[in-house]
């Protein structure tokens, strides 16, 4: 009887997981698999600078300010501390809308990757307390994209300590992840409250689990080994809460190498690589490539574009030619053609960019002076012009680049 009743209890298992299968995005050999079992691929659009803010997506390039803490920081000397919460709070609210989505839908993408920063879900200084808005923030978006039939890759963009060093993950200026026990094991806290609050969410298709690891440096180099490691780890966790969703893991050196990965540890890993203002020729893929064969794992195109429109579709031609899904990068960004979307600067914004340009760091005369000649009003306006434009009316559509894409360069932003 007990051996009868051991057998039933594993049929149901069996059937329970067979069920959660087919609801959720999976990995079956080479091939990502939808829930209908066919092969999926994936023809994706980063939404960057929403819930991650970059200098360059702002017309900041030779500045100071580059990463989100340091434009968080411009913004407070425009217009103080008070008024600068107050900005931002309105900048996530409009930067990203049902509206985007329904058009990143309409246009014939079928994914987006959404990079946060872990301080969105946690305060730096506090281990273990939640931020309700961020979450919030998050299960709009997933929410949104549920209801429009396209799939969420999260992306950990900005991890505690810094996987990078760069602006681009909002750190302290060296990858101080790999040097801290207290980050690490907070990487692994935050990736399990992820992963317990989507496990049940298909519309959720995968965990990015760092962007772009250790720069290419050579000092960064004896990190290299502890990445897979670390990543052992993440996903331990997440598989305490969550058998359902896809991992996604980047290499170092921004993520264009996977030559320290050993066999998979993870039945639903995809294996991410990274591309930029390279040949779009076979050869220079076919490390990717030859990973993918030795161990029978989907390989990705987590990032790539910022070129022109005959890069782009080369690029895509590539990838498609292989079998390899891509997210291009980025959505939306400033007086821009290389990106799906763009938005006009503001008036007065040619002051700030003045401005930006020698501030930041240690006060010097220069500086005060710098201060004292930009006009309060005209960033008060400047910035609320800003908030205006950055709307989903009011944004361009960039029909050349979707064409390069090979997508509806047809779309519009309906009125």
């Amino acid at each position: 009887m007990r051996m009868i009743l051991n057998l039933i209890c594993c049929f149901l298992m069996a059937g329970s997981l067979l069920a959660a299968e087919a609801r959720f995005v999976t990995v079956r050999g080479k091939e990502i698999v939808g829930p209908d079992g066919k092969p999926l691929l994936l023809r994706g659009i980063g939404l960057g600078n929403w819930l991650v803010q970059e200098g360059y997506m702002f017309k900041l390039e030779g500045g100071l300010h580059q990463s989100p803490r340091e434009i968080h920081e411009l913004v407070a000397q425009l217009v103080g501390p008070t008024e600068a919460r107050s900005f931002w709070l309105k900048f996530y609210d409009n930067y990203i809308t049902r509206d985007d989505i329904e058009l990143i839908k309409r246009a014939g993408f079928n994914s987006i990757r959404v990079p946060f920063n872990y301080r969105l879900l946690t305060p730096e200084e506090s281990p273990g307390v939640w931020l309700a808005p961020g979450f919030e923030l998050l299960d709009r978006v997933v929410r949104w994209s549920h209801d429009a039939g396209i799939y969420v890759i999260l992306d950990m963009h900005c991890a505690p300590g810094g996987q990078t060093g760069a602006n681009i993950d909002d750190s302290w200026g060296y990858p101080w992840l790999y040097e801290s026990p207290e980050s690490q094991q907070r990487a692994v806290e935050v990736w399990r409250k992820i992963a317990e609050r989507y496990r049940d969410e298909p519309a959720v298709l995968a965990y990015d689990l760092l962007n772009e690891p250790l720069p290419h440096f050579p000092e960064f180099r004896k990190y290299d080994p502890m990445l897979e490691p670390l990543y052992r780890r993440v996903v331990a966790a997440i598989r305490e809460v969550d058998r359902n969703h896809i991992v996604i893991l980047e290499g170092p050196k921004w993520d264009t190498t996977l030559e320290n990965f050993g066999p998979p540890f993870d039945s639903k890993a995809v294996y991410s690589f990274h591309k930029y203002w390279s040949p779009t020729t076979q050869e220079t893929i076919q490390e990717f490539l030859d990973f993918r064969n030795k161990y029978n794992v989907p390989i990705w195109l987590g990032e790539t574009g910022e070129n022109n429109d005959e890069w782009i579709s080369a690029m895509v031609e590539l990838a498609e030619r292989n079998n390899i899904g891509w997210a291009f990068w980025p959505y939306k960004k400033m007086d821009a053609t290389s990106s799906a979307a763009s938005f006009e600067r503001p008036k007065y914004w040619d002051e700030i960019l003045q401005y930006a340009r020698i501030c930041g760091g240690v006060e010097t005369k220069e500086k005060r002076e710098a201060r004292l000649k930009l006009s309060i009003e005209h960033c008060r306006a400047s910035l609320a012009e800003l908030l205006n434009k950055i709307q989903f009316p009011l944004c361009r559509i960039n029909e050349n680049y979707l064409r390069a894409l090979h997508l509806k360069p047809g779309t519009t932003i309906e009125h």
